[in-house]
């Protein structure tokens, strides 16, 4: 009896193992360095309030805006004495055109959006497999993205070996 036991779990492991998973690939062991607090697990709402009539609230649905959600691109015009409605759109505001026409002068991608999700899901996928037999420190999220990093300081003696000003620096860190 004991194995065909074996036998089955060695089955399921190795069935468990060729499944597929979706898109999202999480990688495995992402160390936090820090002493401190995530601040982007903090999520700040406005205080409850009571509307002036309750027949003008929204019907409820799935992903819809609610009132005392945090809208920091919002609250952060509005602070500076901009118009929040403007941020309500998805296409820049006619204002802004100038700067649309000068951020594009040199041509632009059609759906670059859809490609570099694409080159991420890749990127995790090839890197968010757990490896069971790494032992020792190791971060998969580093591993993953470790090639795309850059190199400030290697930039700047670039740009400045081909006569482009840069602004200056820290010194590089041992």
């Amino acid at each position: 009896m004991g194995l065909p036991r074996i036998t089955f779990l060695i089955l399921c492991l190795g069935l468990a193992a060729c499944s597929s998973r979706d898109d999202d690939i999480a990688l495995k062991r992402i160390k936090d360095k820090g002493n401190g607090p995530n601040e982007f697990t903090i999520l700040p709402t406005k205080p409850l309030q009571s509307p002036d009539d309750f027949n003008t609230l929204p019907t409820p649905a799935p992903g819809a805006v609610n009132l005392v959600d945090p809208r920091p691109k919002e609250d952060g015009a509005a602070a500076l004495g901009g118009n929040p409605a403007v941020m309500q759109g998805t296409a820049p505001a006619a204002s802004d055109g100038g700067l649309v026409r000068h951020a594009n002068r040199f041509g632009a991608t059609a759906g670059i959006r859809q490609q570099v999700r694409q080159e991420d899901i890749e990127t995790r996928r090839n890197h968010g497999r757990v490896n069971l037999i790494r032992i020792g420190n190791s971060d998969d999220y580093t591993d993953a993205y470790k090639n795309q990093w850059l190199d400030a300081s290697r930039e700047e003696r670039r740009l400045r070996q081909r006569g482009i000003e840069t602004p200056s620096a820290p010194p590089e860190k041992d």
